[in-house]
């Protein structure tokens, strides 16, 4: 087999857990990603998926409650790539399917060597699988997360990031994870913000056969990235923002991921003030882009006491504490904006 510049990053480091313990409290927000080695090898799915992927597809069953899920069709020539055609649509169709023929779907390709790609992506696992979760629980220390489940054939989805906390679980196959951190974004060349395979804004670069000549500053991203092969029962935890290739390496696969959010649930999302602020700034006159820059630091990136300080505490409005009700009111002055 041809070597890879993947066999030489980094691995990610692998945090070792005494058997039977759970993560801790300062594990839940470490600053970088790790990998811990057969967190969940006691899942009963994941037993099941050690039988075979016929056995875990049947555990899976026991639970579907006949609701219809989202699978992405694409041709085998993709080579599990879920991308861009030359004319920047998606290379995979979108449908809803009964999970028994998704299933049936794979089994039927599972023994072919160049697979066309089923892939059921981000599914929230209580809303199909109800009762799932019970019998393969998971200590996340009282946080409120999702569970979703990430099901199919081959797959190669292009590095992109989440805005929270991520828990990877491996239950079935192989998962590779080539993880790059946050600032690492200027060198990945991201595509469309609004037109995107699964609604995150993705990198335009072929991590597994990188065109160096078309996109030179991924060779600087490489410098920081670190990779790492989960087996079943093992998991990756990823701090929020940081950037994720992810290839399922086997016929079948099957991943469950749990997000959660560490700043209080007042708060607002990043993004769609990134899309506002496209719209309000971006191709102003450049005197007025550096004010509303200034303005932005000091309201904002920058706030400190001199910011609010001539203001009486009581009376700081939004330049105060963001309690659950300056959110509200708050919330309910943005909508009076866009309904202009």
């Amino acid at each position: 087999m041809t070597k890879s510049y993947i066999d030489d990053l980094p691995r990610i480091p692998v945090k070792a857990l005494e058997t039977g313990a759970n993560l801790a409290e300062d594990d839940f927000s470490a600053p970088t990603p790790y990998v811990v080695r057969g967190l969940v090898r006691d899942w009963p799915m994941v037993r099941a998926g050690q039988q075979s992927p016929a056995a875990v597809r049947d555990y899976l069953l026991n639970f579907y409650n006949q609701q219809p899920v989202m699978v992405s069709h694409g041709p085998a020539e993709n080579q599990g790539r879920i991308f861009y055609k030359d004319d920047m649509s998606l290379n995979v169709t979108n449908q809803k399917s009964d999970m028994r023929q998704v299933f049936d779907q794979i089994a039927a390709v599972e023994g072919q060597a160049e697979q066309p790609c089923l892939y059921v992506a981000a599914t929230a696992i209580e809303s199909v699988f109800p009762g799932l979760q019970a019998q393969n629980p998971i200590d996340l220390g009282g946080r409120s997360a999702f569970g979703r489940i990430w099901l199919g054939t081959r797959t190669r989805i292009a590095p992109h990031n989440d805005s929270q906390s991520n828990l990877a679980c491996v239950v079935a196959g192989r998962r590779r994870f080539i993880v790059f951190p946050p600032q690492a974004f200027r060198d990945l060349y991201l595509g469309p913000t609004d037109n995107t395979p699964a609604g995150r804004t993705i990198s335009m670069v072929d991590v597994i056969n990188p065109d160096f000549e078309t996109h030179p500053r991924f060779r600087k991203a490489l410098e920081s990235a670190a990779v790492a092969e989960l087996e079943p029962g093992d998991a990756l935890y990823m701090p929020p923002l940081w950037w994720h290739h992810v290839d399922g390496l086997e016929p079948f696969n099957i991943l469950i991921n749990y997000w959660w959010r560490q700043p209080p649930s007042v708060f607002g999302l990043p993004e769609p003030a990134l899309d506002h602020a496209i719209l309000a700034f971006r191709d102003r006159s450049e005197a007025e882009r550096a004010y509303w820059r200034d303005i932005f630091d000091y309201y904002v990136f920058n706030a400190g006491e001199d910011t609010t300080a001539h203001i009486p505490e009581s009376k700081r409005g939004i330049l105060g504490k963001i309690t659950p009700d300056v959110a509200k009111k708050l919330r309910t002055k943005l909508m009076r904006y866009f309904q202009r």
